[in-house]
């Protein structure tokens, strides 16, 4: 993806923020049944759905497949992990989960439109009656060739919902299946315990790193913002960007 800057919007505080984002590679799908029987599985029978997204599975499960598809590819695994804490190492290489602002960047194609076509064409929603997420990349991508970014399974994000209203809650973007069609939209986002698990949740998986060796700033935090983020004591605003999990 390339980089860029996004206005990312929260409609319930009415709070607007810029994001400076440096590029960074995003998977042009969400992850297969096939990709985490390879990964995570290595043996016995693989799923026959190759094609669907892998779903009803915890954040916390999102990452340690980031970790351990990085290993398997050569990659420095992107996260510390240890129990329910995660620490991001924002200079490595490996596979991780997108934050919010990457996401949103991503979803809208180089567009400021809420959605990136028409939504019957891109997106499986409940628009489709179906009963289930369906195989991905079987609608129209968005023009940086993602596929599935809004409907067919919400995505983990990196990041907190909101700390202060809903604890160690993740972020979720993308709307799912059975969603009707006014709440598919770039922007639209939900929250989850990091260990639940929905049957409408998968993820994608980014990578690339977003900042020095040692560094305490995330993608998308000027050490400005970084130090203003620090002093919020109420709610955070959209796309809190942790460094490391509660």
């Amino acid at each position: 993806m390339p980089g860029g800057t996004i206005t990312l919007r929260n409609a319930r505080s009415g709070t607007r923020r810029e994001v400076a984002l440096a590029p960074f590679t995003l998977g042009r799908t969400q992850i297969t049944q096939a990709q985490w029987h390879k990964v995570m599985e290595h043996s016995g029978t693989p799923p026959t759905a190759v094609g669907l997204p892998q779903h009803g599975l915890t954040w916390f499960q999102a990452v340690d497949f980031c970790n351990a598809a990085s290993v398997q590819d050569g990659f420095t695994p992107a996260y510390e992990i240890c129990g329910r804490s995660v620490e991001w190492d924002v200079a490595a290489q490996g596979y991780r989960l997108p934050t919010e602002a990457e996401w949103e960047w991503a979803a809208r194609g180089g567009t400021l439109s809420a959605v990136y076509g028409e939504l019957a064409q891109i997106a499986w929603t409940a628009l489709d009656a179906v009963d289930g997420p369906q195989p991905v990349a079987g609608k129209k991508p968005n023009n940086y060739g993602l596929f599935d970014m809004i409907g067919n399974a919400w995505e983990w994000c990196w990041d907190y919902a909101d700390t202060a209203r809903y604890g160690e809650y993740r972020s979720l973007r993308g709307a799912g299946w059975d969603d009707p069609p006014w709440s598919p939209r770039a922007s639209v986002r939900r929250g989850s315990a990091p260990d639940a698990v929905l049957e409408d949740v998968g993820f994608r998986v980014a990578r690339g790193p977003v900042g020095a060796l040692g560094s305490c700033l995330a993608q998308g935090w000027s050490a400005a913002a970084d130090k203003e983020r620090a002093a919020i004591t109420g709610p955070r605003p959209v796309g809190w960007t942790p460094l490391k999990s509660l």
